[in-house]
């Protein structure tokens, strides 16, 4: 069993990291994808139900895509439209040379792994839309393992399900809390929060500003996934203690006990 003084000196060996708004830049992509879909089931650009529909994209930006659309067309059969229709309009925006990397953020996998690290890149889109990211990108071999919502049961963030699958699958850790996790929505900081990760860094290069990443329990906020090597480090030089458990503890924000160590 790790105890309280190994769990300050392990270094954290598995860094699980989101794509679209944090390691890749797709400029708003997410919402033109949304609005033909929309269109494509009815819904006309403009209108009160769009700006509605179009609110809540906004608000949900990390979750499995086929979960917001469940939630906003109600029926099974209207939500796999939806999310058709999606995924199509996202890919075509992708092989139109719609996307690029985030400045610093192949540099700042390739060091990580060079320090002797796993990456791992997450998404809420579907396997077929991660595929079309990682090959416009050239990242097909960059990481070892790549995952979306199916890979991990189905289930996307706020769940914590896929920084777990990356635990499991990788064996990188023996405990998670030697976990960094690095997104740039609020519900990837849950989902980091929620599977225990010792290190949870908010970066603001996507969805979210720092207000609302700290309140969904980000550890760190971060300009971008550029700085998160540099985190790690000083994290280890520092011995961090598990402040996402120290926050539960306490009832508090993982932000606030960071403000506290």
């Amino acid at each position: 069993m790790t105890s309280p003084t190994d769990i300050t000196r392990d270094p954290f060996r598995l860094v699980v990291l989101d794509m679209a708004g944090t390691t890749v830049a797709d400029g708003g992509l997410v919402e033109q994808a949304f609005s033909a879909a929309a269109q494509r089931l009815g819904v006309r650009p403009g209108s009160d139900e769009h700006a509605r529909q179009l609110a809540y994209v906004r608000a949900t930006m990390g979750e499995s895509k086929i979960s917001v659309f469940r939630h906003l067309f109600g029926d099974e059969d209207r939500a796999q439209r939806a999310n058709t229709a999606f995924e199509e309009a996202y890919g075509e925006l992708v092989d139109a040379g719609r996307i690029a990397p985030v400045p610093g953020a192949r540099e700042a996998v390739e060091r990580l792994a060079s320090e002797g690290r796993t990456v791992v890149l997450t998404t809420g889109f579907a396997r077929p839309t991660q595929d079309a990211i990682l090959a416009a990108l050239g990242w097909q071999d960059l990481v070892p393992l790549t995952l979306c919502p199916a890979d991990a049961g189905g289930r996307g963030r706020p769940f914590p399900d896929m920084v777990l699958a990356a635990f499991l699958r990788t064996g990188a850790v023996d405990d998670v809390r030697r976990t960094a996790v690095a997104g740039d929505t609020s519900y990837d900081m849950l989902s980091g929060v929620r599977s225990g990760a010792g290190i949870v860094a908010g970066v603001l290069t996507g969805a979210h500003d720092k207000d609302r990443l700290t309140r969904h329990g980000a550890t760190h906020v971060l300009g971008s996934v550029a700085e998160l090597p540099d985190l790690i480090a000083r994290a280890e030089a520092a011995g961090l203690p598990d402040l996402a458990a120290r926050a539960g503890a306490a009832g508090l924000p993982a932000a606030a006990a960071r403000a506290e160590a």
